[in-house]
């Protein structure tokens, strides 16, 4: 059996990852998506809340499952879980060269374990999970990158955020420049 580990932190997922999911459901027989939490970084959404809005995203994928690691390296939480496989999607030769190089650094740790890249399909080369959060904080609609229930928790997590209102010169006061 052929298991790969599809790793990010998913703060918050796109449909780029779940196009990434999805191919590498098509490739392997087991893919376990590995939701990483790292305690320097600031998320939007908890670890749970992360883990949740994934697995509603990929409950269509027979052969995929959610685990949250924190600590350690990626390619050790690999070998754990029994994947002889990390999965990484490329959108384009900023990712390929960062990829290439971590490719590099894992099989340094462990020779066991391969890197496959996959590149990101056209409509998703552009989307990012930084990108969503930005574009859902000043009221964008992030519909067309984003799975319906991600679309709904950003909405919820920027409904009051004062970024999503327009406000033109006249209503502009006490502006420090």
């Amino acid at each position: 059996m052929r298991k790969a580990v599809v790793a990010g932190s998913f703060d918050p997922i796109t449909n780029g990852h779940l196009d990434i999911i999805e191919r590498s459901g098509e490739l392997f027989d087991e893919v376990i998506v590995v939701l990483s939490h790292n305690v320097q970084k600031n998320y939007l959404f908890s670890l749970d809340e992360r883990k949740s809005l994934v697995e509603k995203v990929i409950e269509h994928v027979p052969n995929a499952r959610v685990v949250a690691v924190s600590g350690g390296l990626t390619v050790e939480a690999a070998v754990q879980l029994g994947a002889s496989v990390l999965v990484r999607g490329v959108r384009n030769a900023t990712d390929f060269e960062y990829e290439a190089t971590l490719a590099s650094h894992n099989r340094v740790q462990n020779g066991e374990v391969e890197t496959v890249l996959l590149l990101s399909k056209e409509e998703y080369r552009f989307v990012s999970s930084s990108m969503m959060k930005e574009l859902a904080r000043f009221g964008g609609d992030v519909s067309p990158f984003v799975p319906e229930v991600v679309k709904r928790a950003l909405e919820e997590k920027y409904k009051d955020a004062p970024e999503r209102k327009i406000r033109m010169d006249e209503e502009i006061t006490n502006v420090e420049v």
